[in-house]
């Protein structure tokens, strides 16, 4: 069967190149020329078609007054629909569908017409075969309870896994999960590799049989990596053709994720889930002889080599920034600085976080949301705007979402309250946001340290808070310079080596070959007094 778009043209191709097929050969196979086949092997992305300008048509002189009917249908009443015939319009066929596969093998089987299911035991050769699925874990990220998706990566023989949490299952997280099991692996499975149907790799199943629709960006990601994709049957029976990481996922979320595991964030979860692993290497699945990491230690060496190139896995937008600062991306919304709005800007999604360029310069990263038609702001990308508008930030949604996460603290509600006490509450409001602006040049704590000892002196100006800051700054930096050891060290450490500042300083000036200043020369102006008190006459000896 020819291959359905380019981008499986050029997987074919990259495929049978890698079996050792001629360039010419690939020619005479695909019916394509030499600059194709040499496009296909330098890249899995087929170049974009250049756009042709529409051509004229017969509507064209009738589109006006298409245009006005269908601006009158908005204002028309919705056509009456028909229900089903036995009243069942809540039914669909898909869900019919569904119970007459489960039920009919059952009424067969139960009539004498059919035979018990069997399963037949199966050898894994090394290096050959794996297995990838997704799993849910419960988490209580940063004191909230959330719900995140565990990707798993499986070698059939050895039953060494790799995993990886993310805030979702999506294309993102599919991928970046592949990337990170390779790298750990260190190569690539020789033969196949068993998927689910997910949506991040099938676009449509074709029928009952093996035949699948893939979507683009997996076509292009196995064809980089050489992953040859085996598709289990659709519904529970699929679920038996990868019971070895669906039996992993379960273990591993009994042993590690209970009790449930309370993290920052997805990093550090994810350096827990690491660690994880190594320590998994020393278990042994009954009733194998040996551990799987001494069975990994013989599989890894005949695992395919990694490509060189790297692989984006995150998708790329381009989108418009609304009056509100904020940009849309899968239902959720997230700001930007305010200087941006009516720009268009470039956004990269990953699976735990989406990062915003403008003009290549990166302007805003935050941490995907979870939930849908959520909401991520921060207080740094309004301040301009507050500046001018100052009672807007009293109500205003980033600072309680800056409050909830601890940027926004006691001591700014303190000094705020202070300073709108003094000068009022615009003047005072305003001052607030002079020294939040401050926080794009001090590190955080500094700045809460600069506010209290500011409030402490009653100094409620955004040059004070800066002064406090910059002493609490210092007075960290000493402290970390400052601290010595008690006693002398150990020779095997050997002695510390302590610079002074001043000679830092001079350093680069030249040596000072001047002799050391005397107050000898200033004697002879002192009177020389008799022993009763008199003055004595010049030349009278004592």
């Amino acid at each position: 069967m020819p291959p359905k778009s380019k981008v499986d043209l050029y997987a074919a191709i990259r495929r049978d190149s890698r079996a050792g097929m001629s360039n010419r050969a690939l020619q005479h196979k695909y019916g394509v020329g030499f600059r194709t086949v040499r496009k296909a092997l330098n890249s899995v992305w087929p170049e974009p078609r250049k756009k042709l300008p529409p051509r004229r048509t017969r509507l064209d002189p009738y589109k006006g007054l298409v245009d006005e009917m269908l601006r009158a249908d908005l204002s028309a009443p919705r056509k009456q629909r028909l229900v089903a015939e036995h009243g069942a319009d809540d039914l669909t066929y898909g869900i019919v569908r569904a119970y007459v596969a489960e039920r009919r093998e059952e009424i067969r089987f139960a009539a004498g017409r059919g035979v018990a299911k069997a399963f037949v035991p199966q050898s894994h050769r090394p290096g050959a075969e794996a297995e990838v699925d997704f799993g849910d874990v419960t988490i209580r990220l940063a004191g909230e309870q959330v719900k995140c998706s565990l990707f798993s990566f499986r070698l059939s023989y050895s039953g060494k896994a790799v995993h990886r949490v993310s805030a979702s299952g999506g294309q993102e997280a599919f991928f970046e999960g592949h990337v990170h099991a390779l790298r750990v692996l260190g190569g690539v499975p020789t033969g196949k590799v068993h998927y689910d149907n997910l949506n991040s790799a099938v676009a449509q199943v074709l029928g009952f049989n093996r035949a699948r629709v893939e979507t683009e960006r997996w076509t292009a990601f196995r064809s980089h990596f050489g992953i040859d994709a085996f598709y289990c049957r659709p519904g529970i029976e699929g679920a038996h053709e990868k019971g070895g990481v669906e039996g992993q996922i379960g273990y591993f979320r009994r042993n590690h994720f209970v009790p449930v595991p309370e993290v920052g964030s997805l990093a550090e979860l994810n350096a827990m889930v690491d660690r994880w692993d190594e320590e998994d290497e020393a278990r042994r699945i009954r009733p194998r002889p040996r551990t799987v990491g001494e069975y990994f230690a013989a599989e890894r060496p005949l695992l395919k080599p990694l490509p060189v190139e790297p692989f984006e896995t995150g998708r790329l937008f381009a989108l418009r920034v609304d009056r509100y600062g904020q940009i849309s991306v899968r239902t959720n919304r997230y700001s930007v600085p305010v200087r941006l709005i009516g720009r268009r800007v470039r956004v990269m999604l990953h699976a735990s976080e989406l990062v915003v360029y403008e003009d290549g310069a990166e302007v805003a990263r935050h941490e995907r949301l979870m939930a849908k038609a959520g909401s991520r702001l921060v207080l740094d990308h309004y301040l301009e705007a507050l500046v001018r508008k100052p009672g807007a930030l009293p109500g205003s949604t980033a600072l309680e979402q800056a409050r909830s996460a601890g940027k926004f603290t006691p001591v700014h509600d303190a000094w705020w309250a202070a300073a709108c006490k003094a000068h009022g509450d615009r003047e005072g409001t305003r001052a607030l946001i002079e020294v939040l602006l401050l926080g794009r040049h001090m590190p955080h704590e500094h700045l809460v340290a600069g506010l209290a000892a500011a409030l402490r002196a009653g100094a409620l100006t955004s040059d004070a808070v800066a002064l406090e800051a910059r002493k609490a700054a210092e007075t960290d930096d000493t402290a970390g310079t400052a601290v010595l050891p008690q006693g002398p060290l150990p020779e095997r450490f050997g002695q510390p080596k302590i610079t002074s500042l001043t000679e830092r300083r001079l350093a680069h000036l030249p040596p000072d070959t001047r002799p050391l200043p005397s107050v000898a020369v200033y004697d002879q102006l002192l009177r020389r007094r008799r022993p009763g008190g008199r003055p004595r006459p010049e030349g009278e000896e004592p």
